[in-house]
């Protein structure tokens, strides 16, 4: 389906990685120590996908809306715990999806050159990369606060295109969210959405993408065919 192809861009949180039981687990920490009240791993994983301050505001504010009155200082205050209590627990229940670790292999074995562009905090990208053994699979990484801008804007992706080298028809958004889509659609790049990762409860569908799949051995079938 696809041709042309050299670089593939992934998104990481419900892309790669199943993070929000960890993720879950810091916002709970966090709230605790605050003495709010805490949120099952199924309602909190609905929040997750915009980068870590919008995840605790909708923590603070107990729904995916956000309270534009939040107070900046009990917000920098839940800021500060929760980022020290993710990165004691980055991967205690985190785990790869199925599939994934044999998809890179395979993908990086025929030559494609991966990136990873995610709204998580840069700081984060490494350590979970190693305690997941997939850190030397990625060229190039992006973090949500690696520019001044993060997806859903398209700064991120084109900034790859120029730092790797290449145009923006010789990449792919590989992505769960409708940020991932959005973001390619606004730079001009094809994208592939996958159904399983954390969309807000949204029909990935709904925003487009060139191909969706299921499972990520999907892709090597939709880049079978790549030259």
């Amino acid at each position: 389906m696809f041709k042309d192809k050299k670089v593939l861009i992934f998104d990481l949180d419900g892309t790669l990685v199943d993070s929000a039981p960890d993720l879950a687990l810091a916002i709970n920490d966090m709230l605790s120590i605050l003495g709010r009240d805490t949120f099952s791993d199924e309602v909190i994983r609905l929040w997750v996908g915009n980068g870590a301050q919008t995840l605790v505001k909708r923590a603070l504010c107990g729904k995916n809306e956000i309270n534009d009155l939040l107070d900046p200082e009990l917000f920098n205050k839940a800021l500060e715990l929760f980022l020290k209590s993710y990165a004691d627990n980055l991967c205690v229940k985190t785990v790869l999806y199925p599939n994934v670790l044999e998809v890179l292999q395979n993908l990086a074995a025929r030559d494609f050159r991966l990136a990873l562009v995610t709204n998580k905090p840069f700081d984060f990208i490494d350590p979970l990369l190693i305690g997941l053994c997939v850190d030397n699979i990625f060229e190039f990484c992006l973090g949500g606060d690696s520019l001044l801008k993060k997806k859903p804007d398209p700064m991120p992706l084109l900034h790859v295109c120029e730092t790797l080298g290449v145009s923006r028809e010789e990449c792919l958004m590989i992505g769960d969210s409708k940020n991932d889509i959005l973001a390619a659609k606004a730079a001009g790049i094809d994208s592939i959405g996958v159904t399983y990762g954390y969309n807000y409860n949204e029909d990935i569908s709904v925003y487009e993408p060139e191909a969706i799949i299921n499972n990520m051995s999907e892709i090597c079938t939709l880049l079978r065919e790549n030259t």
